[in-house]
């Protein structure tokens, strides 16, 4: 039964006058009928030393029984995906997708609120993380997977609001597209207007917040293999990455003309992020990186890595072992509203009115002339409750309230649970 149907005339440039129909339907949507463990629960597994082989054993017991169990396919992607088996990641995803595009993850009772999450195929990075913002609490998360090679499906599955989970990226570009062209016409209240997720390309968003109060953004240029190998107008030091790249895959600090050589000749990839090296680090040497979420302009710590070297990530940061480095991150946690959220008020209200985003974080520093150092910007980066409690006492009441203030913003943004007429 049909509950609701939006119909909307849709004119774009040299085409001719279209339609989007898209209608919430409780059948005609190809859907799972397992929810998913997911990647939050498969994650926490890997984190506590858990061993994948009884994991992946019942996995493959329940294809072998219903080789059409979309959401067992799926799950053994995850599992590939953590183990590191990128190869066997992408095959068996494309196997779940086959069988079907939506999927339900499991809850613990019947949910007042349904979030469907407008999802990519992809590895981790291709989407914001929802499952880990929604674990333990009343909302419903489905995902809708959408091919960017496909049209968008009419029939869309039940749900009250609806998060474009898709992140920005070269291969995600033509789905945020076509996810901006349907937006207007959404049946029901959709948080992240893709467009402006698009925009968060790292030269778009130097771009983006140039001359912002309070802010530095490092002009970042986007350049061909050919051109950065006779880079001109910028002076050494520089920071370069392969397009696309995270985490600090491929990001090297180049000094001199042999370091680019050097970096050209390690590196793959057609084109690079190049942009001016910043000294961001403390009068003590050292290094200090922020990971700081927006929730609707709301700024919320997730995370203050500290480290002697100046390419800081949480994971290759010595926080577990550090006990120092610990309490000073509890204490910037505990001081943030009156300390760094205050000093920053101005440059915070600036970047959510810029990027014009509902949920966005910010991987950040502080200069030395006390701007706010942005280095990222994006909608894929992880915030979770899985670091050891016995280590990290202060961040469970953190990551609650990040937790807490999404989930309000759901259910405020949400549209009132429409029913079927008995």
């Amino acid at each position: 039964m049909d509950l609701f149907v939006e119909r909307a005339p849709v004119t774009g440039g040299e085409t001719r006058e279209s339609f989007l129909r898209f209608s919430i339907s409780n059948s005609g949507v190809a859907t799972t009928s397992a929810p998913l463990a997911g990647l939050a629960a498969i994650t926490r597994h890997a984190m506590q030393g858990g061993d994948f082989t009884a994991v992946v054993s019942q996995l493959v017991a329940r294809i072998e029984r219903n080789s059409d169990d979309a959401a067992a396919w799926l799950d053994l992607s995850t599992v590939q995906q953590v183990l590191g088996n990128g190869a066997n990641r992408i095959a068996l995803q494309a196997d779940a997708l086959r069988r079907a595009r939506h999927f339900t993850h499991a809850q613990r009772a019947e949910a007042p609120l349904r979030l469907l999450a407008l999802t990519a195929p992809g590895d981790f990075m291709a989407n914001t993380p929802l499952e880990f913002l929604l674990e333990h609490s009343d909302v419903a998360l489905d995902a809708l997977y959408l091919p960017p090679d496909e049209p968008l499906p009419e029939k869309l599955p039940e749900h009250d609001i609806a998060f474009v989970a898709v992140a920005e990226s070269d291969a995600n570009l033509p789905l945020l597209q076509k996810l901006a062209a349907a937006a207007p016409f959404w049946p029901r209240p959709l948080v992240n207007a893709p467009e402006k997720i698009a925009a968060l390309t790292r030269d778009g968003f130097s771009v983006l917040m140039r001359d912002a109060p309070g802010v530095l953004v490092p002009p970042t240029r986007r350049l061909e293999r050919a051109a950065l190998a006779k880079i001109e107008g910028m002076g050494f030091p520089f920071i370069a990455r392969p397009a696309g790249s995270h985490a600090g895959d491929g990001l090297r600090k180049i000094e001199n003309r042999s370091d680019l050589d050097l970096y050209l000749a390690e590196t793959d990839g057609p084109a690079h992020y190049v942009a001016p090296f910043v000294d961001y680090s403390g009068a003590d040497g050292l290094f200090r990186k922020t990971r700081v979420v927006l929730i609707e302009g709301a700024p919320h710590p997730v995370h203050m890595a500290v480290s002697p070297r100046w390419m800081v990530h949480y994971l290759n940061a010595d926080m577990m072992d550090n006990p120092a480095h610990r309490a000073e991150e509890a204490r910037f946690m505990a001081n943030f509203n009156a300390g760094f959220a205050r000093r920053h008020a101005r440059a915070f209200e600036e970047v959510t009115r810029r990027a014009g985003l509902d949920y966005v974080l910010l991987d950040c520093a502080e200069t030395r002339d006390g701007e706010l150092l942005i280095f990222e910007a994006g909608t894929a980066m992880i915030i979770h409750a899985l670091d050891p409690q016995h280590l990290f006492p202060y961040k469970p009441p953190q990551m609650t309230k990040i937790f807490s203030a999404f989930q309000d913003m759901l259910r405020r943004r949400a549209a009132p649970r429409v029913r079927a007429a008995s």
